[in-house]
């Protein structure tokens, strides 16, 4: 067992809502309040075309991750069919399908990069036969086998969902989470590495699956055709996210150099990513057990959760045998280095 000894000031839990943004937040609210509009208005059309502009694939904002989830689920008609999903995720990920009214078959996970396993999935899914499937990017990177389980799920008419909930600012060779399959689902709650409390984007470059989750996002106006729900998000959320997403760059491009000059030479034991891939370091991966840390992704499988008797032997290594190192982006701040209490960079 290894003690954790992470720089204090990246250790130090906060939200990555950089000061800086204060003045400029309270004039798009400004903008809201004048319009008189606090939903469903301009507000969340340029948060859209800011979020489509970062993320190389047009956008819809939701109210949740689960909006977006049940949006994609919904289009690809899973409702008494089986969606192929990760064990080692969150347990949002196979609810939202079972909400959707899918079956859920459960796979394996690489140990390398603790997302889905291209050789599980190609075996599970010869086997079940599955309308869609989620593929999970964990911890902030893109998952090694994108590329391989997207060309499936394309030649074999499996609707791919990209649970990018981790993936803000990941890219590899320049290519963006979310763009790989049909859809891509953002949660934009709390602690992510960009925030507006609640909320989530969808990501799709397929036109008929942009609208069907702007109608579902909406109850299906105006033609009720789409049976969905109100998961709209408010325009004064969307001011936040306004904000946010521009700041993605800088608050990414500060997390890797704090990781390369702080943490990396302190754990030769870290998750290794592939040449040209960008994480955004939602979590900072050790495959240690840490007697200080921010704990695990996930310390028990969703198979396990669930109660399923699935053979799943890298997700339970994984959920064994890793850790999280402390890593919060600390704005206004050199990488290391503390802000003074007024918020202004010391000196």
């Amino acid at each position: 067992m290894t003690t954790a000894s992470a720089i204090p000031e990246l250790a130090q839990f906060t939200i990555g809502f950089d000061q800086r943004d204060r003045a400029p937040l309270h004039a798009l609210i400004d903008e809201v309040l004048d319009s008189n509009r606090w939903s469903e208005a301009s507000m969340t059309d340029r948060f859209e075309a800011a979020w489509e502009g970062w993320n190389q694939a047009p956008a819809v904002a939701l109210s949740s991750w689960a909006g977006g989830a049940l949006a994609a689920l919904h289009y690809a008609g899973v409702h008494g069919a089986t969606v192929l999903c990760p064990s080692n995720t969150f347990m949002a990920t196979p609810l939202a399908a079972i909400h959707a009214g899918a079956k859920v078959e459960f796979v394996d996970c690489n140990r390398e990069d603790l997302c889905i396993s291209f050789a599980d999935f190609e075996a599970k899914a010869n086997r079940h036969k599955p309308r869609a499937a989620f593929l999970v990017h964990i911890g902030g990177h893109i998952a090694f086998d994108a590329q391989r389980i997207a060309e499936y799920c394309a030649a074999n008419d499996i609707f791919l969902i990209e649970d990018c909930a981790h993936a803000h600012g990941a890219s590899w060779n320049g290519r963006k989470a979310g763009t790989y399959g049909d859809a891509g689902i953002y949660s934009l709650y709390a602690t992510k590495t960009i925030s507006t409390g609640e909320g989530g984007v969808l990501v799709s470059k397929r036109p008929e699956v942009l609208d069907h989750a702007r109608a579902f996002r909406n109850y299906g106006k105006p033609s009720f055709e789409v049976q969905g729900l109100n998961f709209r998000m408010s325009e004064l959320t969307a001011a936040l996210g306004l904000v946010q997403i521009e700041r993605l760059p800088e608050i990414v491009a500060w997390k890797n150099e704090a990781a390369r000059e702080h943490l990396d030479p302190r754990y030769p034991s870290r998750l290794e990513l592939p040449g040209g891939m960008v994480s955004g370091l939602y979590k900072y991966i050790v495959f240690d057990w840490l007697e200080r840390s921010t704990g695990r992704v996930y310390d028990q499988p969703c198979h396990r959760i669930m109660g399923s008797d699935a053979e799943l032997p890298n997700s339970d290594w994984v959920a064994r045998n890793h850790s999280c190192v402390p890593l919060y982006y600390h704005p206004e701040t050199g990488p290391g280095e503390p802000a003074s209490r007024d918020g202004e960079a010391a000196s």
